[in-house]
């Protein structure tokens, strides 16, 4: 009976983590993609020009290979060093979504404070040249989230020295429409838009929080099973 419910267990950890591989390549895929074929789509951040879409999807998605390959061979093989380092590195990654979940609660309105301040000072690399990423993701957002600047329209004055926008502020775009009456732009501001659109998916958010979650509780949970059979077993052949 115990045999068998160890073995169900192994062919679990070896299924669960073929997906989580697959789910690795599938993301490290995209994000190679988008580097070779969408490499002008950056970031808004001037201060971290590399934290973009591409290289966030090949980060996260080299991770997330490396542990699925050592979950899904570690329970093939029930090698009790694969299945340590499986569950030490995703007990650490648990942890450290916990500490960034708790820090970013604590510490809120300071982000805030810096992210606004570091994306106005990205507006001054709008259109200039080496920072085609930052200005297609500009347009990209204003065109989207219908929305102008970072906290008002007028952030945009500060790095045009004159009142005018992107045409991608404005309410129906054409070339340069941003050099047009006030009463033809959007006045939202982006991070507020960002901020309400995140708050409007907040439910979804979290449901995609908790089943991560509970994914990481069960990889733990199921690691550390077979790693003390695979234990238990060694010491009586030994």
């Amino acid at each position: 009976m115990a045999e068998g419910c160890m073995r169900g267990l192994r062919y679990g950890m070896v299924f669960f983590n073929l997906l989580f591989w697959l789910g690795g390549c599938g993301l490290l895929g995209v994000g190679v993609w988008l580097s070779v074929t969408q490499g002008n789509f950056a970031t808004l951040s001037s201060s971290l020009p590399s934290l973009s879409a591409a290289n966030l999807l090949i980060a996260v998605g080299t991770i997330i290979m490396v542990i699925g390959c050592l979950g899904c061979v570690g329970a093939v093989k029930e090698s009790r060093p694969l299945l340590l380092s499986f569950f030490i590195l995703l007990l650490l990654i648990f942890f450290l979504e916990i500490l960034s979940i708790m820090l970013f609660f604590v510490y809120q309105d300071q982000i805030d404070h810096y992210a606004q301040r570091d994306l106005k000072r990205g507006l001054q690399l709008f259109g200039t040249e080496g920072n085609v990423g930052l200005t297609n993701a500009w347009m990209i957002v204003q065109t989207d989230f219908r929305c102008c600047g970072v906290t008002n329209h007028t952030d945009w004055f500060e790095v045009y020295n004159a009142s005018r926008v992107p045409d991608s502020c404005c309410l129906e775009y054409s070339d340069n429409c941003g050099l047009e009456n006030p009463g033809t732009w959007w006045t939202a501001p982006c991070y507020e838009r960002v901020k309400d659109w995140l708050q409007e998916n907040l439910v979804a958010l979290w449901i995609f929080a908790l089943c991560t979650a509970l994914t990481q509780i069960l990889g733990l949970v199921f690691s550390m099973t077979m790693f003390c059979h695979a234990a238990k077993v060694e010491t009586f052949y030994a």
